[in-house]
């Protein structure tokens, strides 16, 4: 699991790295607040779709060369976006970014739940990486840049070469003697598959996501504006947003220990109505206060989604994680420019006003939503069976 949360934080860094990208694309190539939001479009809206794909084809057929493969695709498309100053180009290399992001993450996530013995407590530390290679992108980008601009962006690249050698060195450690991949997966019998609570939950996470997109996209902007920081405040800005979901996540896992998932859930919505709220309203410094609570909230719910996504469709884990996180937490990418051309044609303070109403929505998307008998619930099977597929559904089950 080590392994596999230190690969996930050398993957995620390509996903904050788009938006840290932005104010550079901004500043360098002066573009425009509605085409700046194009490029985080580019990187989600292949993403958003494909994922869910990928996630079905690990359903069926295990695929844990993707890991590796995929991680080194998320990083050259980053590292390649500096180098052209074609508008378009920039969109095509940014966009095969996302489609890398987009295969490894259904893939990991079956390796992780079958590692993790579908502990939330467990997937919450594989999702805590996730959140680390967030926070870490914008103090690399703007390292980065400070040695040579857009043009340097090829240095980006290292993450995904020291990404790909952990994913190969977790495969590995998975499948030697000892190791938990396969067994664990296999060892509790797959429920019945809960369409209308996934549903549900994939509704609420889509406004999460267009909060986080649209937040991650434009805050080191609003930043400048409502606090006079300059670069350094706008990038301190998003490595707020970015690291406080590394502490949401781990406090999420334990909260949900202790008061149930789905509770947790609903809560975390509904104090993110209040951060959000803080963050376009309140100018000064008390701006940060209200992003390291908006990024907590924000986060606290982030692994219980894709546990309780796996657990409403205990036979298509694959498909689960492919939409819980691909395709309803991309879809915010695909809010971006709309955000954008609003903040054109008013202030940028208006076109995020709408986001503070989203947790709302979000919130009432949950009422009803019970929680489900996850795999830590499950009785034990009387003998583990031989899986093919690795995704907790039997293969040639013996008494």
């Amino acid at each position: 699991m080590t392994l596999l949360s230190l690969g996930h934080a050398c993957v995620d860094v390509y996903q904050g790295a788009v938006a840290a990208l932005v104010p550079f694309f901004v500043a360098e190539r002066a573009y425009t607040y509605a085409a700046a939001s194009g490029i985080v479009l580019a990187a989600s809206l292949l993403s958003s779709v494909v994922q869910p794909l990928f996630g079905a084809l690990t359903d069926k057929w295990p695929m844990p060369w993707l890991l590796p493969v995929s991680t080194l695709t998320g990083g050259l498309g980053v590292a390649l976006s500096g180098l052209s100053g074609s508008y378009m180009l920039t969109l095509v290399v940014v966009a095969v970014s996302g489609i890398g992001v987009a295969a490894y993450h259904p893939e990991s996530a079956r390796v992780a739940r079958a590692a993790s013995g579908g502990s939330h407590a467990a997937m919450g530390w594989f999702s805590l990486g996730g959140n680390l290679g967030f926070a870490t992108a914008p103090l690399l980008v703007s390292a980065v840049m400070a040695t040579g601009g857009l043009h340097a962006s090829p240095l980006l690249v290292v993450p995904a070469l020291a990404g790909a050698v952990l994913c190969v060195a977790a495969l590995r450690a998975a499948k030697a003697p000892g190791g938990t991949a396969g067994a664990a997966a296999s060892a509790r019998p797959a429920g019945r598959d809960d369409w209308s609570s996934f549903l549900k939950l994939s509704g609420a996470v889509v406004c999460r996501s267009v909060v986080f997109v649209g937040l991650s996209a434009f805050i080191s902007l609003y930043a400048e504006q409502r606090t006079g920081g300059g670069d350094f405040g706008g990038t301190a800005a998003l490595f707020v947003l970015y690291l406080g979901g590394a502490i949401g996540t781990v406090v999420g896992g334990v909260l949900a220990g202790r008061f149930g998932r789905v509770t947790v859930v609903r809560r975390s919505y509904t104090v993110t109505v209040v951060a959000v709220a803080g963050v376009v309203l309140v100018p000064g410094p008390l701006f940060y206060v209200f992003v390291a609570l908006t990024s907590a909230a924000l986060y606290v719910p982030f692994s219980l989604h894709v546990t309780l996504g796996q657990d409403f469709l205990p036979r298509r884990v694959g498909t689960a994680s492919g939409v819980t996180l691909g395709l309803t937490a991309s879809i915010g990418g695909i809010a971006t420019p709309l955000i954008g051309a609003v903040a054109d044609a008013t202030t940028l303070q208006t076109a995020l006003a709408p986001l503070i109403v989203l947790p709302a929505v979000g919130r009432l998307m949950l009422h009803g939503l019970d929680e489900p008998a996850g795999l830590e619930d499950a009785p034990p099977a009387t003998t583990p069976p031989v899986t093919e597929s690795g995704t907790g559904a039997p293969a040639n089950p013996r008494p």
